[in-house]
């Protein structure tokens, strides 16, 4: 009995090493049943349990249910954390391959405005805006001017500018049209106006050769040249520079701000405010009127002529009469008159 029981306590002392053994003596310990494990291993905050390489990684397929219906598949956890990795990989490489496309797309914008639509945006405003300009707008702005409608507009000058003091030569040659004795002349614009000198320049040629002009039945011919030496030089100025130069001949056009012929230079001055602006002797309806008497009146003191005073109470006024200052000497008052050779 005694040999007995010492060979059934000597077993149970093996039992109980081998159950206490640690990683140094190789013995296994039981660790957590697998049903334990399978049941929690959906919990996100426990990693999931290895699996071994002799089990498949999937679900055995499921007899079919019946009346042929296919039996729900019962998931191991196993399973589950198999397909969320899977389903995580295929998700990176579709974001991987969209990025390369995107990078790789020529019309994509390279700091981002496009995709956010602001290119396209501004460019519709721009084309809104383009379509909001009305049509009877655009014809308008289509439109030229003719040279009497030119004429007959007022530009903006101030009656005390003083502009550089420089002046350039329009450029080109305007033929004289007519016969008898050929005048020369060159005409310069004073840089700074803002007016327009080709439309000065056609005015003073039309003008001068008018045969109500000092051209009256081929009595002279009047040519504008741009290089050469010319007879005179009729002179667009500011009132400040038309002042400057109708002082070297002693003239003062500082009150009432005219214009004059400097006889003691070859610069026949032309003041830019009272062609601009016009003089209310002939009002702002014979603007055109008044700027072709300015054009005789001085080229004609040029020509050798003085001042002339209207007689004949109502008549027309002597293109050679002070109009821009009045029509109204000694009690006579006279119409305003742009011609030397007026019709009746």
């Amino acid at each position: 009995g005694q040999a007995a029981l010492a060979r059934q306590q000597a077993a149970q002392r093996a039992e109980a090493g081998r159950r206490t053994a640690g990683p140094d003596t190789g013995a296994l310990i039981p660790g957590p049943r697998r049903e334990f494990l399978e049941a929690f291993d959906t919990t996100p905050s426990r990693p999931a349990a290895p699996v071994a390489p002799e089990e498949p990684a999937w679900t055995p397929d499921v007899p079919d249910g019946p009346e042929g219906e296919a039996a729900p598949a019962a998931k191991s956890g196993k399973g589950r954390t198999f397909t969320g990795i899977a389903a995580a990989a295929v998700t990176t490489v579709l974001a991987v391959v969209v990025a390369g496309q995107v990078a790789q797309d020529p019309g994509a914008g390279t700091d981002g405005r496009e995709s956010a639509g602001v290119d396209r945006q501004d460019s519709e405003d721009a084309s809104r805006s383009v379509d909001r300009t009305a049509p009877q707008t655009r014809r308008q702005e289509a439109e030229t001017l003719t040279y009497a409608q030119k004429m007959a507009t007022a530009f903006p000058l101030a009656a005390d500018l003083k502009a550089s003091g420089k002046f350039d030569a329009v450029q080109g040659l305007a033929k004289a049209p007519g016969k008898g004795h050929k005048y020369r002349y060159r005409i310069d614009v004073e840089q700074g106006l803002g007016l327009d000198s080709g439309l000065f320049a056609e005015a003073v040629q039309k003008t001068l050769n008018d045969d109500r002009s000092w051209a009256h039945n081929g009595a002279m011919t009047f040519e504008r040249i741009s290089s050469g030496e010319p007879d005179f030089v009729i002179t667009l100025a500011s009132p400040g520079t038309t002042a400057d130069w109708c002082e070297k001949s002693g003239l003062d056009t500082t009150e009432d701000n005219v214009s004059c012929d400097s006889a003691a230079t070859d610069r026949v001055m032309i003041n830019a405010y009272r062609w601009a602006q016009g003089a209310s002797t002939f009002g702002p309806d014979k603007l055109l009127a008044y700027r072709q008497m300015l054009i005789n009146h001085e080229v004609g003191h040029r020509l050798g002529h003085n001042h002339v005073s209207c007689r004949t109470p109502g008549a027309l006024a002597p293109v050679m009469q002070q109009q821009t200052k009045t029509l109204d000497l000694d009690g006579v008052k006279c119409r305003p008159n742009p011609w030397v050779h007026p019709g009746r």
